[in-house]
């Protein structure tokens, strides 16, 4: 069983009407970073993936899941 991260930082993004450089302005990060996180061609570390569920102010779990593909 193959699995691979899933995200909802586009969906989150659009909710608070935020720019992928707003995002990256508020946790530190470059806007090229916040892009290729939301994309999936990027897997996050644990430090940034928690900024961003401390910003969105949700749990890490609503921001990222782990697919599981048969």
């Amino acid at each position: 069983m193959n699995e691979e991260l899933d995200n909802h930082i586009h969906k989150l993004r659009l909710q608070h009407k935020l720019s992928q450089q707003d995002l990256a302005t508020a946790i530190g990060v470059s806007r090229k970073t916040i892009s290729t996180v939301e994309t999936g061609r990027f897997t996050p570390s644990v430090v940034i993936a928690l900024k961003i569920a401390e910003y969105f102010n949700v749990p890490v779990e609503s921001v990222f899941e782990l697919k599981k593909s048969q």
